[in-house]
């Protein structure tokens, strides 16, 4: 395929559609990009060789008409020496180097077409060029995302498991059973003064109503028997 066919096709091609159809996007990018950056290589060579060679017919050009102008002032001369022969063959001379003259601004005039095709190429696959490269940046950093997510969810799988539950289960089941130990071996406290005197009272107002209840039992049965 040569170059400004490879050109054409990468200028015109599709770099979303080619990667959506992409069974592997990265790898497609990169042999994408190196693509581009190799063709610009070499249109960049090709128009440097261009102006290169436009400058070579410039040089051309400018020594034909330095030529072509002391012709004339040859010609000019023998006529003023009446050498009519000289003039004629010194005006031969001028007329073959204005002939020169023209093909060379001819020449150059193909050459500034050409140099500024290139250039428009250029510009056109070096913002190709910058378009694959944000692409593979983005995949890039779609890829890292895509791992970190991968790797979180392989953790949350992980301590989600049954087995995990379990240890959970059974580290709460240690606390409780400590705890549980903790009250069967703490050691009650001395009943303080306050304490001892408010269980008098207490008692003290258990036996009065015991008493009020047996006297009330007593003078119910003594009303029942008087009425029979």
């Amino acid at each position: 395929m040569g170059i400004f066919t490879r050109l054409r096709d990468i200028i015109n091609s599709n770099i979303n559609n080619m990667l959506d159809h992409a069974e592997d996007p990265e790898k497609m990018i990169k042999l994408m990009i190196t693509e581009m950056e190799d063709t610009l290589v070499e249109i960049k060579a090709s128009c440097a060789n261009t102006i290169a060679s436009k400058r070579k017919v410039e040089r051309m050009l400018t020594e034909a008409t330095k030529h072509a102008e002391n012709w004339g002032q040859k010609a000019e001369l023998a006529v003023g020496k009446g050498r009519e022969d000289l003039a004629r063959e010194a005006l031969q001379q001028k007329h073959s180097y204005l002939e020169r003259v023209s093909a060379f601004e001819s020449e150059l005039t193909q050459f500034d077409i050409l140099v500024q095709e290139y250039r428009n190429d250029i510009q056109a696959l070096e913002e190709k060029l910058d378009s694959a490269r944000d692409k593979q940046r983005i995949l890039v950093q779609r890829q890292i995302h895509a791992q970190r997510k991968h790797r979180a969810q392989s953790e949350i799988r992980r301590y989600d498991t049954s087995d995990a539950l379990l240890r959970f289960e059974q580290f709460e089941h240690r606390i409780d059973r400590l705890e549980a130990e903790a009250e069967l071996v703490s050691v009650p406290s001395k009943p303080t003064l306050e304490d001892e005197l408010t269980g008098l009272e207490y008692g003290d107002r258990v036996e009065e109503e015991l008493a009020s209840l047996k006297a009330a039992i007593k003078t119910e049965s003594a009303s029942s028997e008087s009425a029979s």
